[in-house]
């Protein structure tokens, strides 16, 4: 493939476009506006001496395609075992990687067993679609592609594909209330479904959430903090001959014939190219790089209208001794402050409004318990995803003040003293993820994760298969199929369309 073909973005979808489409033949360069690649995933220092994965902190559902032909382990990149989750409270509740739950009674730990095995039996069968590029409406050998993975569907039976049917548009606050009777289990269950969504587990089509979520598969910690991850595919990328351009942002698309035909950088260099392909949102790269001049009515309105609604907060803090979770809690495993269904459901009521919750719940990881070198010696690390938060609430210093002291009285509850450990603090409001990261409104999916922004409506359907409704331009981003996280899938699947297209 003798073609010239510029990517814009360095996050793992566009490290993952650019290697595959270079080892294809393209000669390729990838730009990115911050001074190092790897997005989201990348390793930053928040306090002096004390560094963190800046904004996401575990590695789930990772491309196993593109991770074997980029070689990333011989690029120096490790994972953790998956990492086990662990409830707190008087006997802290245990789930192991592979779903075992310990700490419960025989009664919880039989429901436990019969929810997840009931659970991962659909997530495995919708596991598949994950890597699949969407089909044309009308294309007959597209949709012969899908028939391996539906019959799969089909050999289900038809009680268990009756069942799947049914889940697939039910809330998971009313399979978790139905199916389990511990709380902090429900709660679990209900955080899990709405992580990174603008939803409550009372909205409808949650549980589909959870049922892609643990089709990816059990959450790891890489070795060195996500930062090691963007550290290989950057190798992988340079020994592919892929010419990286860090600290450049791309400001405009040269448009020309209706074609893009490069992009306008920062640097004011022109810089041409036969493809473009954007790893950043979709309504950054429609609206802002292309412009609305460039495109039809209909598709200006389509990607105005889409909703990128950031409810999740990263927190940083630098601990002096141990947290003091107390006994029975694992600082190397994924902590969940989540005690019950209503708990979730109250801190996603006040957003709606405009407004931070006061009672957020929270995942926390240690990365200090796995890389020591993370913080200076006798200190730690936490790294916490909470919700719910606004975007743009009505008193932004109030919410942030609200929502700060809010997770500082959770964790005081968990690890009772640990304020007074606090050295430093970092707390990145979806406002401030949008200015550090460029997501949209907060949102780390780039657009809202639900039933109908799923998997092979994304972002929308006269862009769903990655070729942007503008000759030259391909989409390559979360904001694509299969959607959120830091898997390098869309990006793997737009290379993989742009050489069909050749």
């Amino acid at each position: 493939m003798a073609s010239n073909i510029l990517v814009i973005g360095g996050g793992a979808n566009g490290l993952a476009c650019a290697f595959r489409l270079a080892k294809a033949g393209a000669r390729v360069t990838l730009v990115e506006a911050a001074e190092q690649v790897g997005g989201g995933a990348r390793t930053v220092e928040f306090a002096p001496g004390f560094r963190a994965s800046g904004l996401a902190h575990l590695l789930q559902g990772f491309d196993a395609r593109a991770a074997k032909e980029m070689r990333l382990e011989r690029h120096g990149f490790q994972t953790s075992a998956p990492l086990a989750t662990i409830l707190p409270g008087e006997t802290p509740l245990t789930i192991a990687a592979s779903g075992e739950l310990s700490g419960a009674a025989p009664e919880v730990t039989e429901e436990w067993d019969a929810l997840t095995a009931r659970l991962n039996r659909h997530a495995r069968r919708l596991a598949p679609f994950r890597q699949l590029p969407p089909p044309r409406v009308k294309g007959r050998n597209d949709w012969m592609s899908l028939a391996p993975t539906a019959l799969g569907l089909g050999r289900a039976g038809r009680r268990d594909l009756r069942d799947l049917m049914r889940l697939l548009l039910t809330n998971a606050a009313d399979v978790a209330e139905d199916d389990l009777s511990d709380p902090r289990l429900q709660g679990l269950l209900a955080f899990e479904a709405t992580l990174g969504a603008w939803a409550g587990p009372r909205s409808p089509g949650t549980l589909l959430l959870e049922l892609n979520r643990r089709a990816m598969g059990a959450p790891r910690l890489p070795k060195g903090g996500m930062g090691a991850l963007a550290g290989a595919m950057r190798r992988a990328v340079e020994a592919a001959g892929v010419t990286l351009r860090t600290g450049t942002r791309a400001e405009r698309l040269v448009i020309e014939g209706d074609r893009a035909r490069g992009a306008v950088l920062s640097t004011g260099e022109v810089l041409a190219a036969d493809q473009v392909v954007s790893a950043l949102c979709p309504r950054t790269t429609l609206l802002g790089l292309a412009g609305a001049a460039a495109l039809d009515t209909g598709i200006v309105r389509r990607a105005t209208a889409m909703p990128f609604r950031g409810g999740a907060a990263k927190l940083h803090l630098a601990i002096e001794g141990d947290p003091g979770f107390g006994p029975g809690v694992d600082l190397g495993a994924r902590i969940v402050l989540a005690p019950s269904v209503d708990h979730v459901e109250r801190a996603f009521n006040p957003v709606k409004y405009g407004e931070a919750t006061d009672a957020p719940v929270m995942e926390i990881t240690c990365p200090t318990a796995h890389d020591p070198s993370l913080a200076p010696e006798g200190h730690h690390v936490l790294s916490i995803i909470a919700q719910f938060v606004p975007h743009a609430p009505k008193d932004p210093a109030a919410a942030r003040a609200r929502f700060l002291a809010g997770i500082k009285a959770r964790l005081e509850e968990a690890a009772p003293g640990i304020g007074a450990r606090i050295r430093h603090e970092e707390l990145l409001m979806p406002s401030d993820i949008e200015a550090r990261y460029g997501l949209t409104g907060g949102s780390w999916h780039h657009g809202d994760f639900a039933v109908e922004r799923m998997l092979f409506l994304r972002p929308f359907h006269e862009a769903a298969r990655y070729a942007a409704p503008l000759p030259g331009l391909w989409l390559a981003s979360a904001g694509s199929h299969p959607g959120g996280g830091v898997t390098g899938t869309a990006g793997w699947n737009a290379a993989g369309q742009i050489l069909r297209a050749a």
